[in-house]
């Protein structure tokens, strides 16, 4: 039999034909010999394996030919979508995407109502549905939304109430390290030429453990050796001396890093509960903690964008960022203002 374009024949008899060489593939035949029975490429053939294999048996569905006629969502399928968007990711529903972009949201709309829309016009449909693209924040999948909700209808609110009691200021509290290869930002150059940025071929690294309130206080410590209950506990005697002018309680909130929870720590909070108290936050939920605000600006501007030739001058550069911020409330009052973290901003 002479090779026939399979592209000629009507669609239906398209389906019947990739359905039947298909079904002789796998009934044993080789792909040569069935490109042969059937009159088709070997490489045709090939391809519509591989469609099977990936996708499966829809994937010999007849397609509609020409240009795809343009889809319109009903409104109770554009409820159902953008639902889908915002509570939750694509993998999440089984889309080879991490991100909600305009092409997972094609995808979306093909597999779950099988309709043919454009990237572009996605974009229009998101727009009108009051969407915009953003950064998301990093969220880990071990986290308990049940214990995120009760943190934030029940035990945060609790918290506040207690502060008000006992005019405690609350604090919320973060370590992290820093490294000199860090780089963030953009540079302009000839399009087509990637930027270079010269630094020195050493690596070094300083870590940073800092408190913040929504009155804009900061409290801060750059330090070179591993974080540790006696490291931690340096920073509490300082984070004492500076709020005992205000004669306050210090209502602490950190996360669940087991330097928080050891023995001596707990020893020394025992001894200082008239001045001090630990709350933890939900585990993996550092977007409850305005506290990731500074570290991410500190990052950004104070590491990010300088490029230090010696850890030395790594940690004077953090040092000096900070205690600017210490100078200008408003700013640190601003990280509270972000979506995310705004239930502690009052």
């Amino acid at each position: 039999m002479g090779k026939q374009d399979a592209r000629s024949l009507p669609a239906e008899a398209q389906e019947d034909l990739r359905r039947r060489v298909v079904a002789a593939v796998q009934k044993g035949l080789s792909q040569t010999e069935a490109a042969r029975v059937f009159g088709v490429a070997r490489g045709t053939v090939s391809r519509w394996m591989g469609l099977v294999e990936r996708v499966g048996r829809r994937a010999l569905k007849a397609r509609r030919r020409g240009r795809p006629p343009v889809s319109r969502l009903a409104p109770h399928q554009a409820a159902t979508t953008v639902r889908y968007i915002i509570s939750g990711c694509p993998d999440q529903l089984s889309l080879p995407f991490a991100l909600w972009t305009r092409e997972a949201v094609q995808e979306l709309l093909s597999r779950k109502f099988d309709l043919q829309v454009s990237v572009w016009t996605v974009g229009r449909y998101l727009r009108a549905w009051g969407l915009t693209p953003q950064k998301p924040v990093r969220r880990a999948y071990e986290q308990n939304p049940a214990a995120v909700r009760k943190w934030l209808e029940e035990e945060y609110p609790a918290i506040r109430e207690l502060a008000r009691q006992f005019k405690a200021q609350i604090h919320w509290l973060d370590e992290m390290g820093l490294r000199s290869d860090h780089q963030a930002g953009r540079s302009w150059g000839r399009r087509g030429e990637t930027p270079v940025v010269m630094g020195t071929g050493q690596r070094f690294r300083c870590n940073m453990i800092s408190s913040i309130t929504n009155r804009g206080r900061l409290a801060f410590m750059i330090f070179r050796q591993r974080f540790t209950a006696r490291v931690f506990l340096n920073f509490l005697g300082r984070l004492l001396r500076l709020t005992r002018k205000t004669r306050r309680k210090v209502f602490l909130i950190v996360d669940g890093h087991p330097v928080h929870k050891s023995r001596l720590v707990n020893r020394w909070l025992a001894g200082h509960a008239a001045q001090i108290r630990i709350f933890c936050l939900p585990s993996y939920s550092p977007e409850l903690n305005p506290d990731e605000l500074l570290n991410q600006d500190v990052k950004t501007n104070a590491l990010g964008r300088v490029r230090p030739v010696n850890v030395h001058e790594m940690m004077d550069n953090v040092r000096s960022y900070l205690r600017i911020a210490q100078a200008r409330p408003k700013l640190v009052k601003n990280y509270f203002h972000e979506r995310h973290v705004q239930y502690a901003a009052s």
